[in-house]
C-alpha cells in the first residue's frame, strides 16, 4: 500500500502556526514548547525533532536587541528612574521572548522536517 501523498507545506505558515510540518493539520506540540510525540492528524513521528538551543539564543539576542534600544530611547529621551524602566522593561521582555520562542522552534522544526535534517550517527556518516 502506498503512503498518502502530502503536499509541501509552508515552513514559516505550519511553524508559526505549531502544525505538523507533513500534513499542516496536527498539532506539533504538546504544551508551551514541548514537542508532541507525533502529529495527532497524519501520524508523522517526530522524534526527529531537537531544536536545541537554537531559537532560545537567536530569540534572547533579537528580544535582548530590541528591548535594550528601546530602553536606552527611553532613559535618553526622559531621563525616568530605574525603577520606571524596570517596571516598563522586564515584563516587554518576556512578553516578546515569549512570544516569538514557540513559532520560531516550530519554523526551525519545519525546516528540519523539509531538509530531512536528523542527527549524525555512524551509518548515517558512511
Amino acid at each position: 500500500m502506498a503512503e498518502p501523498y502530502y503536499p509541501p507545506q509552508s515552513v514559516l505558515a505550519t511553524g508559526a502556526a505549531g502544525r505538523c510540518p507533513r500534513c499542516g493539520q496536527g498539532h506539533l506540540f504538546k504544551g508551551f514548547i514541548d514537542v508532541a510525540p507525533l502529529c495527532d492528524v497524519c501520524g508523522l513521528d517526530f522524534g526527529f525533532a531537537d531544536a536545541g538551543d537554537g531559537p532560545a539564543v537567536a530569540v534572547s539576542l533579537l528580544g535582548g536587541f530590541v528591548v535594550l534600544g528601546l530602553a536606552m530611547w527611553v532613559d535618553l529621551t526622559w531621563d525616568p528612574p530605574l525603577w520606571v524602566i524596570a517596571v516598563i522593561f522586564f515584563p516587554l521582555t518576556l512578553i516578546i521572548c515569549l512570544g516569538m520562542l514557540r513559532p520560531l522552534k516550530g519554523m526551525l522544526i519545519a525546516q528540519q522536517y523539509r531538509m530531512k535534517a536528523e542527527q549524525a550517527t555512524p551509518k548515517n556518516l558512511k
